[in-house]
């Protein structure tokens, strides 16, 4: 007798078939065929999470850590609500994610029969935060709606793609597709630029005395290249998302010192005389809402034709593949370029003063990124939230050296931080990597509920919080703008020892500065989930990090 295949079942295999060796999510009445074929194939590990929010948090973390298709399932109506924020964040961060979730059965849809979870219109819901979304409204449509989704949410620029598939269609028994077995998803090969276009940009690399190469998250594959123009005498700043494309600790590298914070490096643009753009937005959350100057001279590369002119304009803007098209005017400058006389030294001074200035303004807190970096092994990953630390130190100087090391709310949004961690964590346990997931207390509040996910995983992550008793940025920005009124932002928090005991974590305490390093380093050698606490009230007030521009002077009040 033929053993039954469901809808459930393809879901299951063409997952395994796309690669996929970890989902997470929520268990519920509209997605069991689909979780149920996961658990009997045992193929893909399954991480239950213990919100939809938290498991979304945790598959775009996998996704950015493994640089494969992340996956998220969740319940529907109510549960698939609890995703958006998960999703928002991860199109800000150009993930693949797939979100799979269930919905009524066909013949409740749009009756308003008042069917278990069935709300108005969630398909609209998930078309408003995802790049795309689709509705498999057959048996026989299903494998063909799967394989686009997948496709869609893997072409460039990525993003996290919503499919709901209803509880009904889901049992349904279909003939398995032949064409699982040797599955090739519909992506576009990627974008080669035009013959014209390399010798153009490459004539103007070659005139150029003083470049610079500004790399985004669109360059994170493109290191090889990259380092091809660095060793030909080109420097290189990132965006934030763009960091460790080139490890921070090579000279010729400004890291996330790219002039937001740091008025040695905006000085330094004014001297520039062309700048490549490869994969960036040159998004307005890091160059002060495009008030930045940046250097008069720009040629953009970016596979999204909406990228030019979006933010800022520029000579000559290639729609190509980023790293086909440093790899191309790498070939080109070979033996042509004529960098002046000294640069190099220049731009390692530039960054050792850059950083020395920046740590001046931390006050107690500078030796912080240092201690830190020595705590952690070379390969660990450094995921963060939203907080004081990380908008500062972590997102500018904490020193990064590789292109998946480095997790963080790009669209700025506070509380993900514990669950990109948990997720960091699990994605890396193949290579015996550890992550640390630096959080405020604001956020980590946010996460609680994640934290027996973590120890029930055993994701090899250290929760570091730092604890300033309230939403610390909310509170510099009303006093830098508001006359210092700050209303609602000092929030009570959990006793965050007690929270770690409830669930099976060994906690840590930091009283003073002195005790930082020592105490992170003991919390990062325990082997699973643990739990640091910087008490930021005993140790001083973090010095005022938001504040109008021009920071440094608005910095010293």
């Amino acid at each position: 007798m033929t053993e039954s295949f469901n809808v459930g079942d393809l879901v299951a295999e063409f997952l395994q078939q796309c690669g996929v060796t970890t989902a997470y999510g929520v268990v519920s009445v509209h997605n069991i065929p689909m979780l149920d074929g996961i658990g009997r194939r045992n193929a893909i590990r399954f991480v239950p999470s213990r919100g939809e929010a938290g498991g979304g948090h945790m598959a775009d973390a996998h996704a950015r850590v493994s640089g494969g298709l992340g996956v998220l399932f969740s319940s529907t109506g109510p549960g698939a609500a609890n995703t958006p924020g998960a999703l928002v964040e991860a199109r800000f961060a150009a993930t693949p994610l797939l979100h799979l979730t269930g919905q009524s059965a066909r013949q409740n849809l749009g009756t308003g029969q008042g069917a278990v979870h069935d709300v108005p219109d969630q398909l609209g819901m998930l078309a408003a935060v995802s790049k795309k979304a689709y509705r498999i409204e057959s048996a026989q449509t299903a494998f063909a709606t799967l394989c686009e989704a997948a496709a869609q949410a893997l072409t460039p620029p990525m993003g996290p793609v919503s499919v709901e598939i209803p509880i009904d269609v889901q049992r349904t028994n279909i003939a398995r597709p032949e064409a699982l077995d040797n599955l090739v998803l519909p992506i576009p090969s990627p974008r080669a630029p035009s013959a014209g276009e390399l010798d153009r940009a490459a004539d103007a690399l070659a005139n150029a005395k003083r470049p610079l190469l500004w790399c985004g998250g669109g360059a994170r594959e493109a290191g090889a290249a990259v380092a091809r123009l660095v060793a030909l005498g080109v420097p290189l700043v990132t965006s934030w998302q763009g960091r460790g494309v080139m490890a921070e600790d090579q000279p010729m590298t400004l890291g996330g010192l790219n002039g937001n914070g740091s008025p040695l490096v905006e000085a330094f643009y004014e001297t520039v005389d062309l700048m490549i753009v490869a994969g960036s937005r040159l998004r307005g959350h890091e160059t002060r809402d495009m008030t930045m100057t940046l250097p008069a001279r720009r040629i953009q590369i970016d596979v999204d034709p909406l990228a030019n002119g979006r933010t800022y304009d520029c000579e000559q803007f290639i729609c190509a593949d980023v790293a086909l098209t440093l790899d191309a005017l790498a070939d080109r400058l070979e033996g042509r370029m004529s960098v002046q006389a000294g640069y190099e030294v220049e731009i390692g001074k530039l960054k050792a003063d850059a950083t020395t200035a920046y740590l001046g303004i931390l006050e107690q807190y500078a030796g912080f990124p240092a201690a830190l970096r020595q705590a952690m092994p070379r390969d660990a990953l450094f995921v963060r939230d939203v907080t004081l630390n990380n908008s500062t130190w972590g997102n500018r100087i904490f020193p990064l050296y590789g292109p998946r090391d480095s997790v963080y709310p790009v669209g700025a949004g506070i509380g993900p931080g514990s669950a990109l961690g948990i997720g960091a964590a699990i994605a890396a346990a193949g290579d015996g990597r550890k992550t640390v997931a630096m959080c405020g207390d604001g956020g980590f509040n946010l996460g609680l509920a994640e934290l027996p996910t973590a120890v029930q995983e055993g994701a090899d992550v250290t929760f570091l919080v730092m604890n300033d008793g309230g939403y610390g940025v909310i509170g510099h920005i009303q006093d830098a703008m508001y006359g210092e009124r700050r209303y609602f932002g000092d929030v009570r928090g959990a006793n965050l020892k007690i929270m770690a005991e409830a669930t099976g974590m060994p906690y840590w305490k930091v009283g003073n500065v002195e005790e930082f390093g020592a105490v992170v380093a003991e919390a990062i050698a325990h082997a699973g989930p643990a739990l640091v606490e910087v008490d930021m009230v005993a140790i001083g007030p973090y010095p005022r990090y938001f504040a109008p521009p021009p920071f440094a002077e608005a910095s010293k009040d």
